[in-house]
């Protein structure tokens, strides 16, 4: 298997299952959304969605780089979730603080993995 497939399954799993998570464990993400943005619960469930569409779009050849596209965005819109816990980690007691911190790291590193994966392999090579 190429590192670009390995790369492509990893971020499929990633967004496959997270997505789900939205559907099977709301209120955990609805914890993290930051209290001053409206309809949130809505949100939770919205980006739940379109986690789960962009991976199965990434799944097929002709919908991959859109998907790519999709998940990328939406990864950067979901990116105050992510610094909220940071900065409130007295709201997530059982999630160690250094682990908060290097969600941002990881996030980072999660958008170029999108790019690459869902870059048509003309463009990667």
């Amino acid at each position: 298997m190429t590192s670009k497939k390995i790369a492509l399954l990893m971020v499929f799993t990633w967004f496959f299952v997270g997505g789900i998570g939205h559907f099977m464990a709301p209120d955990f993400f609805l914890k993290i959304v930051p209290p001053s943005l409206p309809l949130r619960i809505q949100a939770v469930y919205i980006s739940g969605f379109f986690e789960l569409l962009g991976a199965l779009g990434l799944l097929h050849v002709q919908y991959r780089k859109c998907a790519g596209i999709g998940l990328f965005v939406l990864t950067i819109t979901v990116t105050p979730a992510n610094v909220y816990m940071w900065l409130n980690p007295q709201l997530f007691p059982k999630i160690p603080e250094l682990l908060l911190g290097l969600r941002l790291i990881l996030q980072a590193l999660l958008l170029a993995a999108i790019w690459w994966a869902a870059a048509p392999e003309s463009q990667t090579k």
